[in-house]
């Protein structure tokens, strides 16, 4: 049960269609709520991977084989296990295994660069990963810098695969890799598997499902990642919630997974709550724009949800351009802002393939797992990003204080209700800085964005308080790459700003202010500022553009003034440019 007054209910809570203003939650965690799915409906397929279907009671025992896998290495309750993977089976019966011996998934992305790896590594105080074959250089790369010894679990694509593609898939992608290391450290997934055979089956353990399952990670104002802590009440909550608000009843719906399960998008939407729902989740390991366009056409799944860079490419899909499409259930926009423009293209690209629905944008913080409100069926306001999830509740703050707003004046957006995050991970002064007690009592998070609600209660986002720069639905904090770009002994000082991209939206650029003495080496400085990113900062958010300067701009205050190189770029542009502000 949600522990939220009902004094916080605004009268225009559950109006909209048959999307009820409050819900109850079981008192179970993940995995017993998947399981129940496997009770309901042992044969309906789970998973569908690369040609080869999974079903409910092939799965639970997958995870069951996995649990017993993890015991036999010595994974213990409350122990961290990073999970470094794309969408794959042996990464989805990892989650699950871990949290039904009542460890936590310390989840990354597979392409994190060997210093990211090693930080969060290090953070969680992990000393076991899973990664695929084709990222293990990047984990042999800092596995001697960690600071206690650790195993590294090896999975194969090929593994999961069905005959003759396991074959082929091997031959033609796999033998192409890196060899993994001979050493005791390293363990390939089917011995792993195989090792736990022999291990005694052992109860689910008795771990509370309102404490620690998993960590996500988001940027942090100060530049180092924060490790976000969530519990299986989170994400159960989110998975009851997101049915909900969708108006759907999605028992035994098709999901086409591609969201990444390091993201609480993917994994709090397109896997769980799919897999407590009965569902069958189509898993992707990555976005490619042909694979996606046949898997839609030909699987027919119910619901997509992506964020828009996928939507705009799916506008560009050759495969599509006949297709039928009437069989869409539900498509949902994420983890980036929806342009008007954009959406109208995507309801007008719907429309003349049969389907009847329109995209339906969203709005969350890893935070609170993912999405916290969703625009309502048929409900579509210009602008708005819709109303509270069930159970979530909203209200909008004078910058930097936790006084509240009347409806319609523009502040800080906050938010509360059962997804609301345990904390940040070692870091209480973070904490303190996101989630804040107000006058009525609760527990708010200070979203660090600017937004308004109107007079019924629609929320709209207008701009982010906080410099983040959002590409391809990922979050990435220019401060983070300015400490990399930093580290090269010919920079003097660096900012980082994010400029309009077709595909991705936003693109990252630089700009680099040379030491003196190293003028005119512009071309050096920038191959060794590269090889750094290269070596710290995800493929995603690697600078695209380097400006070099004599100087950068400064405020008044004598901090670089990245608006005033915002405003410079969008008149290079054409675009109206924003207003440049002293810090």
């Amino acid at each position: 049960m949600s522990e939220i007054k009902q004094e916080l209910a605004a009268p225009w809570r559950g109006q909209y269609g048959k999307i009820p203003a409050t819900l109850t939650y079981p008192e179970a965690t993940m995995y017993e709520l998947m399981v129940k799915s496997k009770e309901a409906t042992p044969d309906a397929i789970a998973l569908e991977f690369m040609g080869k279907n999974t079903t409910y009671r092939e799965f639970v025992h997958q995870v069951e084989q996995t649990a017993n896998a993890f015991l036999a290495m010595g994974v213990k309750e409350n122990d961290r296990v990073t999970i470094s993977m794309p969408n794959t089976p042996q990464a989805i019966a990892a989650f699950y295994a871990l949290n039904r011996i009542g460890a936590i998934a310390n989840m990354i992305h597979p392409l994190s660069a060997p210093g990211e790896i090693l930080f969060a590594m290090n953070l969680a105080k992990s000393s076991v990963i899973l990664t695929l074959d084709k990222f293990v250089p990047n984990v042999t790369e800092i596995i001697a810098q960690l600071d206690r010894p650790a195993k590294v679990i090896v999975a194969r694509i090929s593994d999961a695969l069905p005959q003759p593609k396991k074959i082929l898939f091997a031959m033609l992608k796999e033998r192409k890799q890196t060899p993994v290391p001979k050493s005791p450290q390293y363990i390939m997934w089917n011995d792993f598997i195989a090792r736990g055979a022999s291990h005694p089956a052992t109860p689910p353990s008795k771990k509370d499902y309102r404490e620690e399952a998993v960590i996500l990670y988001s940027g942090g104002t100060t530049g180092t990642n924060k490790g976000i802590r969530l519990s299986s009440a989170n994400f159960n909550a989110t998975a009851f919630q997101t049915v909900a608000a969708s108006g759907y009843h999605v028992y035994k719906f098709k999901l086409l997974a591609v969201m990444p399960i390091f993201h609480g998008f993917g994994l709090g939407v397109s896997i769980h709550t799919a897999l407590i729902n009965s569902c069958t989740a189509i898993l992707m390991p990555q976005f490619n724009l042909k694979t996606y366009a046949t898997n839609l056409r030909d699987k027919k799944p119910d619901i997509i949800a992506g964020v828009p860079t996928l939507y705009q490419a799916l506008l560009k899909a050759e495969d599509l351009k006949n297709a039928d499409l009437s069989f869409l259930k539900g498509m949902f926009s994420g983890g980036d802002t929806l342009s008007i423009e954009l959406k109208r293209k995507v309801d007008a690209f719907l429309r003349e393939r049969g389907a009847k629905i329109q995209v339906r944008e969203g709005y969350g913080s890893t935070e609170t797992v993912t999405a916290t409100c969703l625009t309502p069926p048929d409900q579509y306001r210009e602008g708005s990003i819709g109303i509270p999830y069930p159970d979530m509740y909203f209200k909008v703050v004078k910058p930097g204080t936790t006084d509240e707003l009347p409806l319609g004046e523009d502040g800080e957006i906050c938010v509360t209700g059962p997804s609301l995050m345990l904390g940040y991970l070692d870091n209480p002064e973070e904490t303190a800085d996101a989630i804040k007690v107000h006058a009525d009592g609760h527990s708010w998070l200070h979203s660090g964005d600017l937004g308004k609600i109107d007079e019924d209660g629609f929320i709209y986002f207008l701009q982010r308080i906080k410099r983040m720069i959002v590409a391809s639905g990922y979050n990435i904090y220019p401060s983070q790459i300015e400490n990399i770009i930093e580290q090269c002994p010919k920079v003097m000082q660096s900012c980082v700003i994010g400029v309009p991209d077709e595909y991705r939206m936003r693109k990252i650029k630089a700009f680099v202010a040379l030491r003196p003495e190293f003028k005119g080496q512009e071309e050096a400085a920038k191959t060794e500022i590269m090889a750094l990113c290269t070596k710290n900062i995800a493929k995603y958010a690697m600078p695209a553009e380097i400006e070099f300067r004599d100087e950068l701009p400064k405020t008044l205050v004598g901090k670089v003034a990245y608006r005033v190189l915002e405003e410079e770029e969008a008149v290079k542009r054409g675009e109206v440019p924003p207003s440049a502000q002293d810090e």
